[in-house]
């Protein structure tokens, strides 16, 4: 099966298998769970750590234009203030008064295949069919105090972005670098939304890990550099071996831009449940810099040499969810594949994961647990541990393991048998999408995974 015919039910496979395998987990379970909330696993971290470094790869280490930015999850108020967030970071709610129950009324309209503005439509509760109240602001950003004391002058709110935290060091990092517009500076980091409707797995929470960056550039220039980071952008999930069929981008239209705005697209993902955001790429003009410098006093302003003038510079920002990043490659990754006429079991559950963001590259497996093959198999596992991610496993058939590695997306297995201590000193690999298997000299093991970990498309191998 290809991922443009995956349904809501594959969803619930993938939930499932996400769980069992070790990728995410319901936080808080022993206790009945706690809503929109999880916990990654074993393999899970390990899947959103590699998603991570290869952004990273790519937005810092392999530019010489942007930087790195790890800022603080809880600054001044007045930094929300001074971006609109304390006044304007809100969406309308919609409250049920029979089981009060509270909605976005947005998300309503759009389940409906209404606009958002229309008019006449009456709005019931989904579950039990009463009308919902009109529409009140809610404002997303949680609240808490910084301090001993619980008063007002003592409020702050955990950052719903980590883009101001960037603004708000625009001068400090200009200063300690010596960076000439156009640069960039980068920031992974965790942020929080009271969204009202949270859902769709990992997709929505209230607690996620963005990866956002700023790019300054000259007034009249942002046009070249937003359509730039837009294919730029796209063309790293292609990297990543996201399917090109289940990826599109979508302009904003006018009435759908921030206030802030010159121009937004998104990357979207063809998810079970539809098209959906992937990553943004707004066009900010010079809003934020300009606004904490009025409501500051600390000059913002950059002054150009070659033009010996001072000015806000323009930003072009593509901002990216950690954890919509590794949904989509998970989902992307997905396949169930028939081996025989017969039933569920010769049915291949696999994840075909880009060798760069497996979560293990390469398990040693012992053909049996024989007291000649498993400190042979161990000392073969130490070796290649030292190049790649990689698992050891001698539990169950090995036709069991063969399929545990394919459910977690293992490029290569390699078996360790009895002519490997007894004649050739030589071991199995099998390829995870071809089943196929070559036997390779275990001198020459590890250059022999590297080549083909490379000819799958890693770079980094």
């Amino acid at each position: 099966m290809t991922n443009r015919n995956l349904t809501e039910l594959d969803m619930a496979k993938i939930v499932s298998l996400a769980k069992r395998r070790g990728f995410v987990f319901p936080s808080s379970e022993i206790y009945g769970g706690i809503g929109s909330t999880w916990d990654y696993g074993p393999l899970g971290v390990a899947l959103k750590r590699n998603v991570k470094e290869a952004w990273w790869q790519s937005m810092v280490y392999d530019r010489d234009d942007i930087v790195g930015l790890d800022s603080a999850i809880i600054q001044s108020p007045e930094v929300w203030i001074a971006s609109g967030h304390a006044d304007g970071f809100a969406d309308p709610l919609v409250e049920c008064p029979t089981c009060h129950k509270r909605y976005r009324e947005d998300h309503l309209f759009e389940a409906m295949g209404a606009e958002s503005n229309a008019s006449g439509i009456e709005l019931k509760c989904p579950d039990d069919g009463a009308k919902l109240s009109e529409p009140r602001m809610f404002n997303l950003m949680f609240e808490t105090y910084s301090g001993p004391v619980q008063d007002t002058a003592s409020k702050v709110w955990l950052r719903p972005e980590t883009a101001q935290g960037i603004f708000i060091n625009f001068d400090n990092v200009v200063v300690s670098t010596r960076k000439k517009v156009p640069f960039g500076i980068a920031q992974i980091g965790k942020s929080f939304r009271n969204e009202i409707t949270p859902g769709n797995f990992i997709f929505r929470t209230r607690e996620f890990e963005q990866m956002e960056m700023e790019f300054f550039v000259k007034p009249g220039d942002d046009d070249s550099w937003y359509e730039y980071w837009i294919k730029t952008r796209f063309q790293w999930f292609l990297d990543l071996g996201v399917r090109a069929e289940n990826l599109r981008t979508r302009p904003h239209e006018a009435s759908e831009l921030a206030h802030y705005a010159k121009g937004a697209t998104d990357v979207e993902y063809n998810f079970p449940w539809g098209w959906s955001e992937l990553e943004g790429i707004a066009s900010r003009t010079d809003f934020d810099l300009s606004r904490h410098e009025q409501h500051s006093g600390k000059k913002l302003q950059y002054f150009d040499q070659e033009l010996n003038d001072h000015y806000w510079p323009y930003v072009i920002e593509p901002a990216l969810g950690a954890d919509r990043a590794a949904l989509a490659i998970l989902v992307d990754a997905y396949e169930e594949e028939p081996l025989g006429t017969g039933g569920k079991e010769d049915l291949r559950v696999v994840l075909k994961f880009h060798p760069d963001i497996a979560p293990v590259q390469v398990a040693v497996l012992p053909l049996s647990r024989n007291d000649k093959l498993v400190p042979k198999a161990r000392e073969v596992h130490s070796a290649l541990r030292k190049h790649f991610r990689t698992e050891y496993d001698d539990a169950q058939s090995i036709g069991r393991r063969y399929r545990r590695q394919d459910e977690i997306g293992t490029p290569f297995c390699v078996t360790v048998d009895f002519e490997t201590v007894e004649t050739d000193n030589a071991v199995t690999i099998r390829n995870r999408d071809t089943m196929e298997q070559v036997r390779v000299p275990i001198d020459d093991l590890a250059n022999q995974v590297r080549a083909q970990l490379r000819s799958m498309g890693s770079t980094r191998a």
